[in-house]
């Protein structure tokens, strides 16, 4: 079969997902398929071509204030123009899905929009009201929506009148199950994903103010790194704060696993691969009552916060951190393609 993958980033760019159309892409190639991946993250280097581990990737340039939306109308003929028996787009936040939509003729269409419902960034919130009328039109086109967790198929019901099905994002539950941990001087707690400012690691960083006893490391890169590194000075804790850049995928497992907590404060999220990731590695994990984190607060191991106020946050660390972590991932990456492929053949 001749799979089309439509994404705004792909690997090596890191996001959820990113990863996400990595190892679904990476197994169909595996299993025969003959898969391509078409994205709009070229930056200014104009249109490349490559093979990252059998997937063919095309790269186009796009407009993409402040890294985001991705507007690249030419990915519409490019999805035209190929002979896919199937087209599976990626991420209703940005518009390559849209323009997937446009060129997908009468094959079968797919559509995986892990979906959280708005933007912190007052600018892309009216941007995405602006964009709702065409991004439901594009969205009620597929023949099939999978959503990532239970939280996302609800919203999905609520704001496109779908029905989709659950598939959630899976886990090398290996990789971070036997993770090493990684040992510093001092305790610390951590914090991964891209820096923008709806993802909350501000709110970590001033509640370090309540825990004096911990250094706080900042895995990832993004736009608000400047800013957050001018808060860490405000709140006099710049020598408590790291800012790791991009992690390695061989680092990050050990990084997790020798983390006294784990703390994601994000407004908006879908699913929340990081929290699986560090409960499998056996670290407790502290959420912001928002989005599809409140799907993990009946786990074993995670503590939710109603607000991102330093005390509460703090409080919440010193809850969790004597908590042993179990966790039971019902999906690796295999199953999570095995039932995608399904979705594939309906």
């Amino acid at each position: 079969m001749k799979i089309l993958q439509v994404t705004p980033r792909y690997p090596p760019q890191s996001g959820g997902v990113e990863t996400h159309v990595r190892e679904i892409s990476e197994r169909l190639v595996e299993r025969g398929h003959d898969v391509t991946v078409l994205t709009a993250d070229s930056g200014d280097g104009g249109f490349r071509a490559e093979r990252r581990n059998g997937v063919h990737v095309r790269r186009f340039r796009s407009i993409a204030p402040g890294g985001a939306m991705h507007v690249c109308p030419q990915l519409a003929a490019a999805v035209r123009r190929t002979d896919a028996d199937v087209v599976h787009a990626h991420n209703y936040h940005s518009f390559p899905l849209f323009f997937a939509a446009l060129g997908i003729g009468d094959r079968r269409f797919v559509v995986t929009p892990h979906y959280h419902g708005g933007s912190a960034d007052s600018t892309r919130d009216k941007l995405l009201s602006a964009y709702h009328p065409v991004g439901r039109w594009a969205v009620r086109r597929a023949d099939a929506v999978v959503a990532v967790s239970k939280w996302e198929r609800k919203q999905l019901a609520t704001d496109f009148d779908v029905d989709a099905t659950v598939i959630p994002n899976g886990l090398d539950v290996d990789r971070f199950t036997s993770a090493d941990p990684v040992e510093r001087d001092r305790p610390y707690i951590l914090t991964v994903g891209r820096l923008k400012e709806y993802k909350g690691v501000q709110h970590a960083i001033r509640a370090l103010s309540e825990l004096p006893e911990y250094d706080l490391l900042v895995a990832g890169s993004g736009p608000y790194h400047d800013e957050l590194e001018r808060i860490a000075r405000q709140e006099d804790v710049e020598d408590r704060v790291e800012f790791l850049g991009y992690v390695d995928d061989e680092e990050l497992p050990g990084l997790y696993a020798g983390a006294d907590a784990y703390v994601t404060l994000s407004e908006f999220e879908a699913y929340g691969m990081t929290v699986a990731e560090a409960l499998a590695a056996g670290t407790p994990c502290v959420v912001r009552e928002a989005g599809a984190l409140v799907d993990w607060r009946e786990k074993e191991g995670v503590e939710s916060v109603g607000d991102v106020e330093p005390a509460t946050i703090g409080g919440a660390i010193r809850s969790v951190r004597t908590v042993e972590s179990v966790f039971e991932c019902h999906y690796a990456w295999n199953e999570v393609t095995d039932r995608t492929e399904v979705q594939y053949h309906v």
